[in-house]
């Protein structure tokens, strides 16, 4: 399990502007940061099913880094063992959410570039294979402890970073 720190931050204005609205919104203010944090997430294989890597990317809002008393960015890249690319994505989200959630973020915008992933979760889709219920049902559940989510799909070219994160994730499984 690789976690190092990065300076990088990544934003991508303007992705919220389109009508999309967050899976749950309790509501309630947040007794924490009014800023958004933002986590891109990708899951790769070589092979499918195969060698599987996962990536992530988590920037925390000024606000966040500010009052949680945190560094900026956060990168993961972790191999899996073999796993087909549904489940190395949302591994990725997964993942992504539980560290998220242990630096105490409350309000978060979560990019990934698996349609599928997001219209799941969106309700868009019905998850029918058994692999994956399991993992959408994890998903759902981490999702609801922030104050608020929003998640939307992004073009693989700006999920570049966590694309390549997810990469060396697969590369780490096959140099055993």
């Amino acid at each position: 399990m690789t976690e190092k720190k990065q300076n990088k931050a990544a934003s991508q204005p303007g992705l919220f502007d389109t009508g999309n609205t967050p899976l749950k919104s309790s509501g309630l203010k947040s007794s924490g940061p009014k800023g958004y944090s933002t986590m891109y997430c990708d899951g790769a294989c070589s092979g499918n099913p195969g060698d599987s890597g996962i990536g992530v990317s988590i920037n925390l809002s000024d606000e966040d880094a500010v009052a949680l008393n945190k560094d900026k960015s956060y990168a993961i890249s972790e191999y899996i063992g073999i796993a087909t690319n549904n489940i190395a994505e949302y591994s990725a989200l997964i993942r992504g959410l539980e560290k998220a959630m242990s630096l105490g973020i409350k309000r978060i915008k979560v990019f990934l570039d698996s349609e599928l992933v997001v219209k799941q979760l969106k309700g868009v889709y019905k998850v029918k294979h058994k692999n994956l219920i399991p993992l959408w049902q994890q998903a759902k559940g981490l999702l609801e402890n922030f104050d608020s989510c929003k998640v939307a799909h992004v073009p693989r070219d700006l999920n570049a970073e966590a694309d390549s994160l997810a990469r060396k994730g697969v590369k780490k499984g096959r140099q055993r």
